[in-house]
C-alpha cells in the first residue's frame, strides 16, 4: 500500500527576515545609515581641506623646494621669515588693507542699501546694476583700474587735469604715498556690492509697521535707522564683516595686478609674500611658514569681530 507524502509549504511574508537571522536594533540601523551618508562628505572634506591644511603645516617645518623632497629643519623657516624685511612690511600692509577696506565697504554698502530700500524710480534697475562690479572677473576689474590710474593715458589723470585740480599727472601706483590708497579704492569698488546686497536683503525683512510707529512717535530718519534698522541687522552685519575680513586679508588679485607689491614693498601683503617665496623663489617651506605665521592673527581678528558683534547683539 503506497503512502503519498505531501510537503507542506509555508508562506513567508515579503520583506520578513528568515527565521534565525538577527535583526539590528533600529538605532543601530539609523547610525549605520548616517555613517554611510556622511562618509562621502567626510572624504571630500578631508581631501580638499584637512589634508592640504596639515600638509602645509608639515611643509613649514621642512626645507621643501620645487624638485627636491625636503627634510625636517624645525623652526629654521620661521626664523628666516621673521628676520626678512618684507615680513614686517607685509604685516603692516595687510592690517592697513584689511581694516581700511572693510570699514569703507561697510559704510558705502550700508549707505547704498538704505537708498535702494526707499521707494525710488528705477529701483529694480539700480539693484541689478549694483551687482555688476561684484560679478565681473577680478582680472578684468583690476586691469581696468590699472588703466584708469595710468599717469599718461588714464582717465582719472585726464579728468583731474581737465578740471584744473592738478598741474601734472599723478603716478598713483608708482608713488609710495598713493599706492596703497589706490589699491584700497579699487578693491572697495569691486567688493562693496556684497555688503550692499546683504544689508538690503536684511532690510527687506524689517516690518514696515515698526517704521510707521516710530514716525508717529516723532522719530527722525536717523533715529529710525539707529534704533530699528541697525539692531535688526546685527546678525547680518556680523556674518558679512567676518566673511569680508577673511576675504580681504587673503586678497591677492588687487595687489598682484595693480602694483605687484611695489613700489619698494609699499603694498606687499602676506599673500603676495607667500607667492613670491613659494612660486617665484620655489621655496615652499618658507611660503608655508609665512601662511602659518599669519594664521593666528587672522583667527584672532575674526574672534574679536564676532565677539564684539555678539556682545552688542545681546
Amino acid at each position: 500500500m503506497a503512502i503519498t507524502q505531501r510537503s507542506a509549504t509555508v508562506a513567508v511574508p515579503v520583506g520578513a527576515a528568515p527565521r534565525g537571522a538577527r535583526r539590528l536594533p533600529w538605532f543601530r540601523r539609523e547610525a549605520l545609515e548616517g555613517i554611510g551618508l556622511l562618509t562621502p562628505t567626510a572624504l571630500i572634506l578631508f581631501g580638499l581641506v584637512l589634508y592640504p591644511f596639515f600638509y602645509a603645516i608639515w611643509l613649514a617645518f621642512t626645507d621643501k623646494a620645487v624638485g627636491s623632497p625636503g627634510s625636517f629643519v624645525g623652526l629654521a623657516n620661521f626664523r628666516y621669515v621673521l628676520g626678512a624685511p618684507q615680513f614686517s612690511a607685509a604685516l603692516v600692509n595687510t592690517a592697513v588693507l584689511t581694516v581700511s577696506a572693510v570699514a569703507i565697504k561697510f559704510v558705502l554698502g550700508m549707505a547704498v542699501a538704505v537708498v535702494l530700500n526707499q521707494q525710488i524710480r528705477g529701483r529694480n534697475f539700480f539693484r541689478a546694476f549694483l551687482l555688476l562690479p561684484w560679478v565681473m572677473p577680478a582680472f578684468v576689474v583690476y586691469l581696468v583700474w590699472r588703466w584708469l590710474y595710468d599717469p599718461l593715458s588714464g582717465l582719472i589723470n585726464y579728468a583731474l587735469l581737465d578740471l584744473g585740480l592738478i598741474g601734472s599727472p599723478i603716478a598713483f601706483l608708482s608713488d609710495r604715498s598713493t599706492a596703497m590708497a589706490s589699491v584700497i579704492v579699487a578693491h572697495c569698488w569691486r567688493a562693496f556690492p556684497f555688503f550692499a546686497i546683504s544689508f538690503l536683503a536684511g532690510m527687506q525683512t524689517i516690518p514696515q509697521e515698526m517704521y510707521d510707529a516710530a514716525q508717529v512717535d516723532g522719530a527722525a530718519r536717523w533715529q529710525q535707522f539707529r534704533h530699528i534698522t541697525l539692531p535688526s541687522l546685527y546678525h547680518i552685519i556680523g556674518v558679512v564683516l567676518m566673511l569680508s575680513t577673511i576675504w580681504t586679508a587673503n586678497a591677492f588679485e588687487p595687489v598682484y595686478l595693480l602694483t605687484g607689491g611695489g613700489p619698494s614693498d609699499a603694498t606687499v601683503v602676506y599673500t603676495l609674500l607667500a607667492y613670491q617665496m613659494g612660486m617665484v623663489n620655489m621655496r615652499l617651506g618658507e611660503a608655508a611658514a609665512v601662511s602659518m605665521l599669519f594664521l593666528p592673527l587672522l583667527v584672532g581678528l575674526i574672534l574679536v569681530v564676532t565677539s564684539l558683534l555678539q556682545r552688542r547683539a545681546h
